[in-house]
């Protein structure tokens, strides 16, 4: 928190006891609404990845219901944010996103308004990981915590900047907590919750690591056993996977969640401790790249290849240990990065098999499937789908709606690279931020009148 904040916040309770009602609601409105800011978690920001909550649902509202036939208006465009897929975090009148130019990975600050470059700052070593495919770039979005911002290379360097650029702290996941790199790379965006970090350096008895995020310093480590996977080598040893840990209060317990390369996983806030897991959900590939979705008592991951998705219920036994049952699972539903969004009780997303899809969280049945642009990402804001095609260029607006598909709008990215793009969309003050390696576009999505 800032020492603007700080002193705006200061009252003593002599003084407090002085206010009027009117008064003292408009201070405790002052005080929340500069802890909000405080935490980059303002309603029209998207501090991390997938937005406030880690849902992939923005706060947005007053958005356009229906795109015009030719799509939103262009509001601006830079080819200037390095090789890469690395996702967007938007706070204070900042876009902050990370990418690979002459060999090192960069974290670029840039001027909401109009994409102008404020800093850049050298995260470290960048490069191409992979079998087959070798991407370039950071995979992970920045976080954004008050006047901190942390991001994570592909190679593992973890770094805390100043929201001017300068750096506070570095850590390697490698060489100072033993983690193991994923095949292609590590790729998960860090959490911040409350003083510490929380991250999965993959490492053999460090799978999943608190730090004091003032320093990177560690407070806890999790060990996690490997759950059954297949006789494949060349996929590597590394406990981490491709996913990102949400944070979910569960009968009283506050609890990591965590897709690790074989297994998901629920660990104590407090100490790490290994509270549940449940292996049926993971695939055999080592690829696992779902950001967890909890809702009520259910935790919902779907993952590609031999796998699938599903539902378990969380329970609380005697022992202060959780009991995961599974509630519904299919191979019908198989999904690689492209995210999924719950509303209303319905999930949304694109499978592997490039079906956009609608399933029931409660029950697992499918609602309804389309296949419009094959796979692809998706995003929510105010009743709507931003869906947006690796493949083809295509971005589409659609009802989050149960019953059937209703397209609202679509447009193609001009200036398509021949790179999957994989980068999630953004919607976040009344813009749409969609990118496609070294180029971004901001769309005017807001509307008028």
């Amino acid at each position: 928190m800032s020492l603007k904040e700080t002193r705006m916040m200061h009252i003593t309770m002599s003084q407090f006891r002085k206010l009027s009602c009117g008064a003292v609601a408009a201070a405790l409105l002052l005080i929340a609404g500069a802890s909000a800011e405080a935490q980059g978690s303002t309603a029209g920001s998207w501090p991390q990845f997938r937005g406030p909550d880690r849902t992939g649902v923005s706060r947005e509202t007053g958005l356009l219901k229906k795109w015009p036939e030719v799509g939103p208006g262009l509001a601006w465009k830079i080819k200037s944010v390095g090789e890469g897929m690395g996702g967007l975090a938007i706070s204070s009148g900042r876009v902050y996103t990370t990418g690979d130019r002459d060999g090192s990975a960069w974290l670029f600050a840039l001027n909401e308004a109009d994409g102008k470059q404020i800093w850049e700052a050298k995260i470290g070593r960048g490069g191409r990981l992979g079998n087959v495919f070798r991407p370039a770039g950071p995979r992970g979005t920045p976080t954004i915590d008050g006047d901190r911002i942390y991001i994570l290379s592909q190679m593992g360097d973890l770094v805390c900047y100043t929201a001017e650029g300068k750096e506070v702290w570095r850590k390697d996941y490698i060489k100072d907590f033993g983690g193991i790199n994923p095949v292609w790379g590590f790729s998960e965006s860090v959490l911040i919750d409350g003083e510490k970090l929380i991250c999965t350096p993959g490492g053999a008895n460090a799978v999943i690591m608190a730090l004091d995020k003032k320093t990177g310093n560690p407070i806890w480590k999790t060990a996690v056993a490997e759950g059954p996977t297949g006789d494949r080598g060349f996929l590597g040893m590394s406990g981490a996977a491709y996913a990102s840990i949400i944070p979910a209060e569960i009968e009283g317990q506050k609890q990591y969640i965590q897709l690790t390369a074989t297994t998901l996983v629920g660990v104590s806030a407090a100490d790490g401790k290994l509270l549940w897991r449940w292996d049926k959900v993971s695939n055999t590939h080592r690829i696992n790249c779902f950001t967890p979705i909890y809702h009520d008592g259910l935790v919902f991951v779907s993952t590609a290849y031999d796998a699938g998705g599903g539902a378990a219920k969380l329970s609380k036994n005697a022992d202060g240990s959780f009991t995961a049952t599974e509630v519904h699972f299919t191979q019908r539903v198989r999904q690689q990065h492209g995210g999924m969004v719950l509303v209303d009780g319905y999930l949304y997303g694109i499978l592997e098999s490039g079906l956009l899809t609608c399933i029931n969280l409660k029950t697992g049945e499918i609602a309804w499937q389309t296949r419009q642009f094959g796979k692809g990402s998706i995003t929510y804001a105010e009743g709507r789908l931003y869906c947006r095609s690796e493949s083809t260029g295509a971005v589409a607006l659609a009802e989050a709606n149960p019953k059937e598909y209703v397209e609202l709008g679509r447009f193609t990215q001009p200036d398509r690279t021949s790179s999957e793009a994989w980068t999630q969309p953004v919607v976040a003050n009344g813009r749409l931020y969609i990118r496609d390696q070294d180029t971004l576009f901001s769309y005017d999505v807001k509307a008028r009148g």
